[in-house]
């Protein structure tokens, strides 16, 4: 089973002082069957006078703060020690329902419904950042075809986003409208995990958005440099019998063993790493560094520019 070693930080450096800061935090990985969390630490600069700890409504560990005493800096650093294992497929794609039956099951009926799909359902509508529109499903459709298993649909609807869509991390910002982004095919994996939610609940398929991190590889006979890595994000779907399945447009496949799970939401506003309000600060910068390590491998290359208080 891999294991991994994880530090996330962030820092916010502000024009002027900020006399109160009230944050949420998502930087501690989920528990699941196929991941297990062994340890977890979180340091905050300057300290918090408040911290609490607990689950959010989608059941995602997160941390509210509370800092009062004047600063220009905010550094927040979080560290995970984890374990992720294949992730057991209870139905070949070929096999689920066609996706026509699937939307036909997550419509309103004045029948009971069992809590798993109740729980689904909520990850069928529109949420902050992804919007409902026919132009979604316009482009869906060329991947679900009458009768199509829903999962081969998925497949194919992700495989489609990651040939015909370029990464370009100068392409977009957090407030870029799906719609331009699926004009100019251009972005980043935030952008295309909303764009392949947009697509799918567009036809009324439950999906929802995943935060969290992929392993990469440095190049061969370089060191792996400290903050090289960085957030990611992909999708999940659900399909009866079958529950939560993952596929991430990004990089065209079905997460497995180097996708380390955060937190899941409707979309990136329910789940963001750090947010919160704050008294003050003027205009701001941020910087943010992610590491993401095997647990065999030796430590990142310590000649590499090592952001303040990482270690």
């Amino acid at each position: 089973m891999p294991a991994y070693r994880v530090i996330h930080e962030t820092e916010y450096r502000y024009r002027w002082p900020v006399s109160l800061s009230q944050q949420l935090l998502h930087l501690e990985p989920r528990d699941m069957p196929w991941q297990r969390v062994h340890s977890r630490s979180l340091t905050v600069s300057p300290l918090p006078v408040r911290r609490y700890n607990g689950e959010d409504s989608f059941g995602n560990p997160c941390t509210r703060l509370e800092i009062n005493q004047p600063h220009t800096v905010l550094n927040v650093c979080a560290e995970m020690h984890l374990e992720v294992m294949e992730r057991p497929r209870l139905m070949a794609f070929e096999d689920s329902p066609a996706w026509e039956k699937v939307v036909e099951d997550c419509c309103y009926h004045s029948g009971p419904i069992d809590s798993e799909q109740l729980e689904a359902l909520r990850y069928r509508q529109e949420s902050p950042y992804i919007r409902i529109k026919h132009v979604f499903a316009d482009y869906a459709l060329k991947s679900f075809t009458p009768q199509r298993p829903l999962l081969e649909a998925v497949e194919a609807l992700m495989s489609r986003i990651h040939e015909e869509f370029t990464f370009d991390p100068e392409a977009t910002h957090v407030a870029t409208p799906l719609t331009e982004v699926l004009e100019r095919k251009r972005g980043v994996c935030q952008d295309f995990a909303h764009l392949m939610l947009a697509c799918l609940r567009a036809l009324g398929i439950p999906a929802r958005y995943v935060s969290g991190y992929l392993l990469t590889q440095p190049p061969p006979g370089q060191p792996r440099l400290i903050g090289a890595d960085a957030s990611h994000a992909w999708i999940s779907v659900w399909c009866p019998d079958a529950g939560w399945t993952d596929f991430d447009p990004t990089n065209d496949v079905v997460p497995g063993t180097e996708h380390l799970t955060l937190a899941w939401g409707r979309d990136f506003s329910d789940v963001s790493p750090l947010r919160g309000v704050i008294l003050g600060g003027g205009d701001h910068e941020l910087d943010v560094w992610v590491t993401v390590m095997p647990e065999t491998e030796d430590g990142p290359a310590r000649d590499a520019p090592i952001p303040n208080n990482a270690w």
